[in-house]
């Protein structure tokens, strides 16, 4: 969504949740930026100018404020659908692509030369890929010594600092401030056995009901939780585990989260995965007004509708597959039976495998054709060493159609633009409708489209 001046103004006046995170206002007296909904005295117009996003404005001279604390706005969507490249570009780095390698194997990932992702993050964000990932990293450090008493320690090897004294530096650089003065004084949750509690904003409307019964039904008992407000699962990356529980915090527009993680370092991947799954930084009412067109009509039955993810695209590859031509209820069951087969699964905690392990495991215990069962081998040595995100290498293993690639997409990367029109579900769904639909009116949130859909159902 671009906004104008004007409306950037009526929003920050009226403090409207709804546009957090989609701009922020600087203000050119005291050398600070705000989230729209900052609690303090609103400054003079002539005072102020706008950014669509935070690095936008740190990379004009401001430093964050401390009382709404930018670093906790939903995310914006301002580079979303503008550049393929791109957009996968700034996944990757978020999920700590530079911290853990070289530009240059991020730059072959994404199939293009370092001269030209640099070029692309110049003109389109306005910063170095380096200097982009820098700044995300003292962001989550920012967040974590306000909302948490982890050691400093802890939170410079938690960002992708290999000392103290490069986080000090980098830490005062971006923000003139040193994390001492960032950090509160408050009882230490993680001595309270608690684990790292942090609160994740969205912007509204936040339709939770949908979203609870849709991973009710779905749901694999010890590897996921669910309540009337809150949604937890475990996780696995190599050596580390976890667990989480968000839990929903309407009126404050956030989900209160938990996090138990036995390695730190991938903290910041652990976040963004809860963000994407949880659908934290889609823009609804945007999404919304193409949703009308395509659907011709003036009003929708249910708002609010976000994308489920599931932790990984290897899991929601494996889900695609295990539901090939059954019904939601049988594919939970052999989910589960496959979940079963993991050695790391402990009391009351299971695991999803991972690709490697599957080799390891008697597939002929699930009630499937032997050709399923070859895909599902098939499918976890392919992702052994190969990114998940090429359609077309995904399209030439054999048993992988279609309909479980794009499956894949939108629930395991939260694609926005997937319209499963080969869907059982949706055919149903459209065959009720009392008018046609276009869904090229919906692009590029046609994945919302498809929920939409299924929701009619229900």
């Amino acid at each position: 969504m671009v906004m104008t001046p004007l409306q950037c103004q009526q929003a920050r006046l009226a403090r409207d949740t709804r546009y957090d995170g989609l701009f922020f206002t600087a203000v050119k007296t005291t050398g600070i930026y705000c989230r729209s909904i900052c609690p303090a005295p609103a400054p003079k117009e002539k005072n102020v100018e706008y950014f669509p996003t935070a690095v936008a404005a740190a990379n004009a001279g401001y430093r964050p404020c401390l009382r709404c604390r930018p670093d906790s706005a939903p995310g914006s969507p301002a580079w979303l659908g503008k550049n393929a490249t791109l957009n996968r570009a700034l996944r990757l780095i978020d999920e700590g692509a530079l911290t853990e390698q070289p530009l240059t194997h991020l730059a072959d990932r994404l199939g293009i030369t370092e001269r030209y992702l640099r070029q692309l993050f110049v003109e389109q964000v306005g910063l170095s890929p380096k200097s982009y990932s820098l700044y995300q990293q003292c962001l989550l450090a920012k967040k974590l010594l306000h909302d948490t008493r982890m050691p400093v320690t802890d939170v410079a090897m938690a960002c992708g600092f290999n000392s103290i004294r490069r986080f000090n530096d980098c830490f005062k650089q971006q923000f003139s401030l040193t994390p001492s003065q960032i950090r509160k004084q408050q009882k230490s949750a993680l001595e309270a056995g608690k684990g790292i509690c942090l609160s994740l904003a969205y912007r509204p409307p936040y339709n939770w009901d949908y979203l609870q019964q849709f991973y009710a039904s779905r749901l694999i008992p010890g590897l996921e939780w669910l309540d009337e407000k809150s949604y937890g699962r475990t996780f696995q990356y190599d050596d580390c585990t976890g667990r989480f529980t968000a839990t929903h915090d309407e009126g404050k527009s956030v989900f209160h989260v938990e996090i138990h993680l036995s390695d730190l370092k991938y903290l910041p991947r652990v976040i963004k995965t809860i963000r994407r799954c949880l659908d934290l930084d889609a823009d609804s009412l945007l999404i919304e007004q193409q949703l009308l067109q395509a659907l011709d009509c003036e009003q929708l039955e249910m708002t609010g509708v976000r994308l489920p993810g599931i932790w990984s695209p290897y899991e929601a590859g494996i889900r695609a597959i295990l539901g090939q031509q059954v019904s939601v209820k049988a594919a939970r069951n052999l989910v589960s039976r496959f979940v079963d087969f993991n050695p790391r699964n402990d009391g009351d905690y299971r695991y999803f495998p991972e690709p490697a392990q599957v080799s390891l495991f008697d597939l002929e215990q699930l009630g499937m054709p032997q050709r399923r069962r070859d895909t599902l081998r098939n499918f976890s040595a392919f992702a052994e060493s190969n990114p998940l995100d090429d359609a077309k290498s995904l399209l030439a293993l054999p048993g992988i159609g279609p309909w479980t690639v794009d499956y894949m997409r939108m629930r395991g990367l939260s694609e926005p633009d997937i319209y499963l029109v080969s869907d059982l579900g949706i055919k149903k769904a459209l065959a009720v409708l009392p008018n046609p639909i276009d869904d090229s009116l919906a692009a590029p949130w046609r994945s919302y489209l498809t929920l939409y859909l299924w929701s009619t159902l229900s």
